[in-house]
């Protein structure tokens, strides 16, 4: 390597000028390369290509909001046995704990007088139907008879219905009813929705209230929210639907999603505007309040300059740089401005023009070789 370099150094000329010096002094500050060595050199023009423009911003993981829910009791009274803890995972329709209620009591002694009252009138229904075939009665008392039968039906739905809406199921009425016994009055409080238990927040013992009492949240954590927030220069190029990669340094994975919707409003303390990213949770990994790094490939096209970014460097100022090729075999340094990277090109805002040769690779040979001068 360093007898390349000196082979490199015989054909130098004066080392590089500050930047306001490099474009009026550039034929004096180059490398000439001799004959042999240009071909470890790659040598590739600067070129205009068409990107798609990407914004790249920071989010916390949030429960999706759509599919994560409370499991709330429709009757009163205490707990009286717990069924499951923060993490278990529940399907649809699991009980999740049990309340002695008052009011299962009460619905179902309504119940059981409303079936009382319906048997009795359809055995009033069929005794009527048997009298009037005899000439017995008249046609208006099976009439009678019949809408009395037809109200106790309609009775008997009733409560049901008031049951089933309290969380007794059909099957341990149908039970009860099979096997002669009274209906439990222990409500099984369930599970809304399948998913995993996000929060507890009741106690054994705790007297809960109708409609108002939240006992557990059941949130499906196959998908999750990732709030991000975007600055008002990239608003107008983020679109819902735009497809995001997403990254946190504790996963060697990345995460996909899409942007599912843009906040109407701006952010006074940050001046943001916070959007909302619906990414899969692959393997559940992603747990409420994550930090995540996301990159959200909008659909607004640019034309950009660019290079490969192996042909960057940097000088002992920290000052990006390239190796442009002025001459045949002669090579100049030029500092350069740079902007987004995308692949393995890098946007060049500032510091070359289209058709311009750079070093693609090779370039750090060119470095140490002009280091060692």
């Amino acid at each position: 390597m360093i007898s390349a370099a000196v082979l490199f150094l015989a054909a130098c000329g004066a080392p590089p000028k500050p930047a306001a010096q490099q474009a009026a002094n550039e034929q004096a500050s180059y490398f000439q390369v001799p004959q042999n060595q240009i071909d470890h050199l790659k040598i590739e023009e600067a070129r205009r290509i068409t990107w798609a423009s990407t914004v790249r911003t920071t989010g916390t993981v949030d429960w999706d909001a759509d599919h994560t829910t409370q499991a709330i009791t429709q009757v009163n009274g205490p707990i009286t046995k717990i069924l499951v803890d923060v993490g278990a995972h529940v399907t649809e329709g699991q009980p999740l704990l049990y309340v002695s209620s008052p009011d299962v009591a009460d619905a179902i002694s309504t119940y059981k007088k409303a079936r009382n009252r319906q048997d009795y009138s359809k055995k009033t229904l069929d005794r009527q139907k048997d009298l009037l075939d005899h000439k017995v009665i008249a046609t208006k008392d099976l009439e009678a008879a019949e809408q009395d039968y037809n109200d106790s039906g309609a009775e008997v739905e009733n409560d049901l219905q008031a049951l089933k809406i309290l969380g007794v199921t059909q099957q341990e009425i149908d039970d009860a009813r099979k096997q002669g016994t009274t209906i439990d009055p222990h409500l099984a409080v369930r599970s809304p929705i399948s998913g995993v238990v996000v929060q507890k927040l009741v106690t054994p013992g705790l007297v809960i209230q109708a409609g108002s009492t939240a006992c557990f949240t059941i949130s499906d954590v196959s998908t999750v929210w990732v709030q991000g927030h975007i600055y008002d220069r990239d608003l107008e190029s983020i679109r819902v639907g735009d497809a995001v990669d997403e990254t946190n340094s504790s996963f060697q994975q990345g995460f996909h999603g899409t942007v599912g919707y843009i906040e109407a409003l701006m952010d006074p303390a940050t001046r943001t505007t916070n959007v909302r990213i619906v990414t899969k949770n692959q393997n559940d990994w992603l747990k409420k309040d994550m930090y995540m790094d996301a990159v959200i490939h909008t659909r607004t096209a640019r034309n950009v300059l660019a290079v490969p970014t192996s042909s960057i460097l940097r000088n002992d100022d920290n000052l990006p740089f390239v190796y442009v090729e002025v001459e045949p075999r002669k090579f100049a340094q030029r500092l350069v401005n740079l902007g987004a990277q995308q692949g393995n090109d890098t946007e060049i805002t500032g510091g070359l023009k289209e058709g311009e040769k750079v070093v693609s690779e090779g370039s750090v040979f060119l470095q140490f070789a002009n280091t060692i001068q």
